[in-house]
């Protein structure tokens, strides 16, 4: 066992005996949590990013809802500490099944595993990877010219280039991406394009635009998984290649920009291990809908309830963002990457694109 995983296992011991140690006193066992909303997500000017404030909400035995919570938390614990003691590992949809036969424990949805995975993330500071627990979803596909290797399975370190020593789709990352799993050997790529879309991914890929640019490209698979954001966050930091993110021109785009650039939400506890304050928006604005006429859709009930609540969103708290979500609800239109195929295929790398990465200096 690794010492992150042993402090992880024993932070974990640590809440179950403090719950203990309330019964044995007489006292309602009882945590507290910081509150997952936007109401208590902080600026940290120190890091650039967005955490979450004082505000806390509790777990507590006064209620039944709360009392199963606490008890899924020890069997949780329970079910963690017998993988990182057998070297296994699981996904929280596993766990979710596994609950099946704890009883009275049982999780009744997978949500329920998944927000408890995340308190015990917050309570002790670790990541769930930590714990041995797994996402369900793929990582990014990566294409350009970095040199990594990555440690396999069988303890060995496999080197490869993610254009020379992979196909069309790319080189597809693991969910734990630390540096203890990937180490970047080479890079050439002078900075990054993290795509929404598979469609637009592939047609950078086939028009040769990274190879003509010097281009890294990274398919965010819509919202991006941590893995990838962690990913994205090491280009960064430690190959100083400057991030830009492009996606379609929805407010469901634009929260995929901000988890990256600024931190998500329901992550804002480990914000600092995943958030690149540096990344700029290429993506569909409305300005782009009016200056290319590009072809649009319009916005939904849903759309515009996203794009009002974006506007109480203090991560989207400046002009750019503030006036480019006025407009979208003012034009009440949205539109996707693969639009700008209305001038032809070639466009979007010999034209948009261009003009885009030469305003902001990367170019």
């Amino acid at each position: 066992m690794s010492d992150k995983n042993e402090g992880a296992l024993n932070s974990l011991t640590g809440i179950v005996d403090g719950l203990y140690a309330d019964l044995d006193k007489g006292n309602i066992p009882a945590m507290e949590v910081a509150l997952r909303s936007k109401r208590n997500i902080e600026f940290n000017p120190g890091t650039g990013v967005w955490n979450y404030g004082s505000l806390t909400s509790a777990r507590t035995a006064k209620t039944v809802k709360g009392a199963m919570m606490l008890l899924r938390t020890v069997y949780t614990a329970d079910f963690i500490k017998g993988m990182l003691e057998s070297n296994k590992s699981s996904t929280l949809r596993e766990m979710y099944y596994i609950s099946e036969g704890w009883n009275n424990a049982k999780f009744q949805t997978q949500d329920e595993s998944v927000i408890l995975a995340e308190d015990l993330e917050i309570l002790t500071g670790y990541m769930r990877e930590d714990f041995k627990l797994r996402p369900e979803e793929d990582g990014a596909r990566i294409y350009g010219d970095l040199t990594l290797t990555e440690l396999t399975r069988k303890g060995e370190k496999k080197k490869m280039n993610c254009i020379d020593d992979v196909g069309d789709s790319g080189y597809g990352i693991p969910y734990n991406v630390g540096p203890e799993k990937i180490e970047f050997k080479n890079c050439n790529a002078k900075f990054v394009i993290a795509i929404e879309t598979g469609g637009m991914f592939d047609r950078l890929v086939e028009n040769g635009f990274p190879e003509r640019h010097d281009a890294l490209l990274v398919h965010l698979k819509g919202q991006p998984t941590r893995g990838t954001r962690r990913f994205i966050k090491r280009l960064n930091e430690e190959l100083g290649l400057p991030i830009t993110v492009f996606t379609d021109g929805d407010p469901w785009s634009f929260r995929i920009y901000a988890s990256v650039a600024y931190g998500a939400i329901k992550t804002a506890h480990i914000s600092d291990y995943l958030a690149t304050p540096a990344a700029q928006f290429i993506g569909i604005t409305p300005s782009d809908i009016l200056n290319y006429d590009l072809p649009t859709d319009k916005l939904t009930d849903k759309d515009k309830g996203a794009l009002n609540a974006e506007l109480s969103d203090p991560r989207f708290k400046d002009e750019f963002w503030e006036n480019e979500i006025q407009a979208m609800i003012g034009m009440g239109k949205k539109a996707e990457q693969q639009a700008l195929a209305k001038y032809g295929l070639d466009f979007v790398t010999d034209t948009y694109l261009p003009e885009k990465l030469t305003d902001m200096g990367i170019l």
